[in-house]
């Protein structure tokens, strides 16, 4: 038997994209849609690792699917074109590959949130809203333990993303990821 050829069939991404968010989601509850388009992310933070002086650099997409009630994003690290370049070693711990499905849940009226990033077999679910001037997500991993994720001092040409697990005196948060983000689409 031939090999099959896999290919992305564009029925597949005309069916999932969409331009715009759902009518029915109000502009106010509209947290992520600032998101969507291309950012270049540096790495600050990954892990637990301080991560500043060594160069790690990553890329996130995203956009608006399922007739606009969800937002999709890839988050890379290290970038493709260094992935491809080889100028990282792929090593297992800085390795992202990964995407994060957030679907509006009008009863909630909040953002459910799924990221799976099959390169560590990392995934986590979450809750999503805005407090004051930063968007909260935070939920637990699968064996428990609380995490927190913010998105900060957001702009329309960038943000900082920090990520956090709640430690084991179940009062303080630990740092495990941080990333400055830049616009790389108008």
């Amino acid at each position: 038997m031939a090999p099959i050829e896999h290919r992305v069939p564009h029925a597949f991404l005309s069916a999932l994209a969409t331009t715009d968010r759902a009518p029915d989601i109000d502009e106010a509850d509209d947290v992520y849609g600032w998101l969507i388009g291309s950012w270049s992310l540096r790495v600050l933070h990954y892990r637990g690792f301080d991560l500043r002086g060594e160069g790690l650099t990553g890329e996130v997409h995203a956009g608006w699917v399922l007739e606009g009630r969800a937002i999709q994003d890839v988050w890379i690290m290290p970038r493709r074109e260094d992935r491809r370049a080889g100028r990282f070693a792929r090593d297992p711990q800085n390795d992202m590959y990964g995407t994060t499905l957030r679907a509006w849940d009008p009863a909630l009226r909040a953002w459910r949130i799924t990221w799976n990033n099959p390169a560590r077999g990392h995934r986590e679910t979450q809750i999503g809203r805005r407090i004051g001037e930063e968007i909260v997500q935070t939920g637990a991993r699968a064996d428990g333990q609380a995490t927190r994720w913010r998105f900060t001092e957001i702009t329309s040409n960038g943000f900082h993303w920090i990520g956090e697990a709640l430690d084991t005196d179940g009062r303080s948060w630990r740092l495990e990821g941080e990333f400055i983000a830049a616009r790389i689409d108008s």
